[in-house]
């Protein structure tokens, strides 16, 4: 059985989170950043071509920031959706011995002593041990040996 981590301990999910975030603000800071000193150099008569495009391309490059970002966190929040509607595995409880839920407090133990002298003991559990060695002269279960043919019939060579 497979079992995955919880998408709260993931540490890749945060990773992408944090980072997206980290994007987006940057970018953002950048092309506000940017938009302001090209609002101020193109007020002024004395600037030159040189300050001017280099803001605009600074903005592009807060603007692919920006962008990046902003796609990290929809990757995030499809993510998100997407362990949300793995079904989970059942966690319920049961109850072991049997007892109804609706004893009584304080529990007592008596009823279920006199239950369970006056059933009869379960008969023992017969368990065979799989790494138990057997000698080459003992034959083989009915149906071993019947799968050990059909190998044969189908392939020539190994039998």
């Amino acid at each position: 059985m497979q079992t995955r981590p919880r998408l709260v301990t993931s540490i890749p999910f945060w990773v992408l989170l944090v980072l997206s975030l980290a994007s987006v603000i940057g970018g953002l800071v950048i092309v506000f950043q940017q938009i302001d000193a090209m609002q101020a150099v193109l007020n002024d008569p004395n600037a030159t071509v040189v300050t001017v495009y280099v803001a605009q391309s600074w903005a592009i490059v807060g603007a692919a920031l920006l962008g990046a970002g902003a796609l990290g966190l929809v990757a995030t929040l499809a993510v998100a959706a997407v362990v949300s509607t793995r079904p989970r595995p059942d966690t319920s409880v049961e109850n072991l011995d049997g007892a109804s839920d609706d004893e009584g407090f304080p529990f007592s133990a008596a009823p279920t002593v006199a239950a369970a002298a006056t059933t009869a003991p379960a008969a023992p559990l017969v368990l065979e041990d799989a790494d138990v060695e057997t000698s080459s002269d003992t034959p083989a279960p009915a149906q071993a040996a019947a799968v050990a043919r059909e190998d044969a019939d189908e392939d020539p060579a190994r039998g």
